[in-house]
């Protein structure tokens, strides 16, 4: 048999082939549009040559202090000129970054940074107190090196902490050397960045993201978002969150400028969209919920549309009809921290708008279609590893498969191997597949409850209870019952002045669901948060266990 002719020949060389990685997106903005503003940050503005020179020495500050390949660079900052650069500085060592949820406690920082072996931690003087005490319970003795923030505003509901570091960030930025070239990656499937899960049971696990997702993630980013040149995104999202969905990395593809927000408050944000022509946000429901709910002193006028990128459960339809009367077109995106954050998103096709609100409505429950970086999403049943019928009906796991699926879980290969099993990243969600190839989530396979030995959806549940005008936020879960098994507890927060009762609440459910799935108990209290705004279920499953049987 004669060789192959377009594999004879025809061999991989250096001028045909370069690994993918998200940092040429910044050096290609900064070559084209190099005076124009890619950071602004209170009275600051940086555009896209000084961004490129600062992390080019902040790079090579780094590099002068031994940080090189297969080292860990942790950070505790804000969304701050600091962390946009520290995205892009890092990894042009070699290094992988590592950045730490800026509420969590000392014992969990503590972790994270003898687990990642850190080697340098940059510090934002907001959060020097409980860095301080999680250093003093690690095992790891890092470069501590402090952010001194110019713009801290001067209201501030507490002042900057002490300085805990070695070294002041500005004056070690300012010595590393502008003419730092990087030769990273050798191979794109290099690590590039490290983000920790929640954690919710035992010790969180290390997600580790390589080049080629990242920047791939980059282009996904651009087309899922709409995004045109030049776009204006705020940063209203963490960036500690799954690398802020990679749009660190992703507005240098458009030339887009970053406007930075240390803490998401109504003002603030209304202020950025009408001064800055603010283009594009994400953020999780509570950041909707924060600009719907702004008292009309804090709200400001502004012409243009603005595109909201929300995960988590769908917006009721009453918050969507809310965020489009106040200027806001929302895009509903679906992912896990193990798919560098989005990969699914609710394509909305122009014939839905026509349909009659009930039918619409259930258009937009759906999660969506895989993102244009992931090769395939499917339903599954787990067990045989078939996917399940595309009837909207069958329930399996949802799993992912291509190059936005993270390497796997830092020294933790049983997690690993558990998590790619049968060639699948298992997501442990559950959903059905339509039959147009959008998929919708039924719910997480431990917030399945089974009463009387049937599945109740607490995601159908949660979407009646939002149905209701007086509810701003809701999450149900299982309460322990002796005859039933399980029965559905919702826990619910109230809009301000408006007041229910448990007999109402079940009494509205019960005129949208069948009545067994209705919850058998209401507690009205604020419902928790994490930083990034999603509902901490465990800590409500913890409560209503020990509220006892239901019965």
């Amino acid at each position: 048999m004669s060789a192959n002719p377009y594999e004879t020949d025809l061999d991989r060389n250096p001028a045909n082939y370069q690994p993918l990685t998200p940092l040429a997106h910044l050096e290609r903005a900064a070559l084209i549009h190099p005076d124009h503003v890619a950071i602004i940050h209170g009275n600051l503005r940086v555009n896209y040559a000084s961004f490129l020179e600062r992390s080019r020495r902040l790079a090579n500050a780094l590099s002068d202090l031994g940080i090189s390949g297969g080292d860990t660079v942790s950070v505790m900052l804000s969304n701050t000129p600091a962390m946009l650069e520290a995205h892009h500085g890092v990894p042009m060592t070699g290094a992988v970054l590592h950045s730490i949820n800026t509420r969590l406690d000392a014992q969990a920082i503590a972790f994270q940074l003898d687990h990642a072996e850190c080697k340098v931690l940059i510090v934002d003087r907001e959060f020097s107190g409980v860095v301080a005490e999680a250093l003093a319970l690690a095992e790891m003795r890092p470069t501590v090196i402090d952010y001194d923030d110019t713009e801290y505003p001067e209201d501030a509901p507490f002042p900057k902490g002490e300085r805990i570091g070695t070294l002041d960030y500005d004056d070690f930025v300012s010595a590393g050397s502008a003419d730092f070239n990087r030769t990273v990656p050798v191979d794109e499937w290099d690590s590039v960045s490290l983000n920790y899960t929640s954690g919710t049971t035992g010790n969180p696990k290390g997600v580790v993201y390589h080049h080629r997702g990242a920047a791939l993630m980059g282009y996904a980013n651009v087309i899922a978002s709409g995004m045109g040149r030049h776009p204006v995104y705020l940063w209203t999202l963490p960036m500690f969150h799954c690398n802020g969905w990679c749009f660190p990395w992703t507005l240098g593809v458009v030339g887009g400028t970053h406007v930075c927000l240390r803490w998401v408050r109504a003002k603030a944000m209304y202020d950025a969209i009408a001064d800055h022509g603010v283009t594009h946000l994400c953020g999780a429901p509570i950041v909707m919920s924060t600009l719907l709910n702004a008292p009309d002193d804090e709200k400001r006028d502004f012409s243009h549309t603005v595109s909201f990128n929300t995960a988590a459960a769908p917006p009721p339809e009453a918050v969507l009809a809310g965020m489009a009367d106040a200027g806001f077109e929302v895009v509903h995106l679906y992912g896990l921290t193990e798919t560098y954050g989005p990969a699914v998103v609710n394509e909305w096709k122009d014939q839905w708008s026509e349909l009659e609100l009930g039918a619409r409505t259930t258009k937009k429950a759906r999660q969506g279609v895989r993102y244009p970086a992931l090769e395939d999403l499917a339903v599954m049943n787990p067990d045989t590893m078939e996917k399940v019928p595309a009837d909207g009906e069958t329930i399996g796991e949802v799993m992912f498969r291509g190059n936005i699926v993270m390497k796997g879980y830092l020294k933790n290969p049983a997690a690993s191997d558990e998590a790619f099993r049968g060639g699948w990243f298992h997501s442990g969600d559950l959903g059905v597949m339509h039959p147009d190839g959008y998929l919708q989530l039924k719910d997480r396979s431990k917030d399945i409850i089974i009463s009387g030995g049937e599945n109740i959806s607490s995601i159908e549940v949660e979407d009646a209870l939002f149905k209701h005008p007086a509810i701003m936020a809701a999450a149900v879960v299982a309460r322990p019952d002796d005859k039933w098994g399980e029965t559905p507890c919702a826990f619910v927060e109230l809009r301000p002045g408006h007041t229910l009762t448990e007999a109402e609440v079940i009494e509205h459910c019960r005129g949208l669901l069948a009545r067994f799935k209705c919850p058998r108990t209401v507690i009205f209290h604020e419902v928790p948060k994490t930083s990034t705004g999603k509902i901490q279920k465990f800590l409500l499953r913890n409560e209503a266990k020990t509220l006892g049987s239901s019965s």
